[in-house]
């Protein structure tokens, strides 16, 4: 049983992302993301990438989960991040590269480029701030 995740879009793709573009979905090489805002989740989104806090990055590491893999990601916050909240800090976070095969791992992207994510997947990620991303039963 596996479940589509959609998390929270905290900001977006900052200027120093590398991507290649002749690509759909793009090829990140080098992400940057830039806050917009945020709602205080653990995992995050901006199409094509992903990145979640370094607890839960973790977490998905102790317990061995498949199909993902961690990089450094850029993190800034935009000026209007500043304007809104002038004095929240951000965790660490990571960028979460999903690669895993469909149906057989824990994280893997669908055709129609969604993130799927395993029951064994969805327990843990329950244990963190996913508030504001939309969940459903993949058919």
């Amino acid at each position: 049983m596996y479940k589509l995740i959609e998390p929270e879009v905290a900001g977006g793709l900052g200027e120093k992302t590398e991507m290649d573009n002749t690509f759909f979905p793009p090829i990140v090489k080098y992400l940057h993301y830039e806050f917009d805002g945020w709602m205080g989740n653990d995992i995050l989104e901006s199409f094509p990438c992903y990145i979640v806090t370094e607890q839960l990055k973790k977490d998905i590491e102790s317990k061995a989960l498949t199909g993902i893999t961690f990089d450094i990601v850029l993190v800034s916050k935009s000026d209007t991040f500043l304007e809104l909240y002038p004095n929240k800090e951000l965790p660490i976070f990571f960028w979460a590269k999903i690669n895993g095969e469909s149906y057989k791992d824990d994280f893997f992207i669908t055709e129609k480029n969604t993130l799927a994510i395993s029951e064994k997947a969805y327990s843990l990620l329950n244990d963190y701030n996913i508030d504001q991303a939309d969940i459903e039963d993949l058919e």
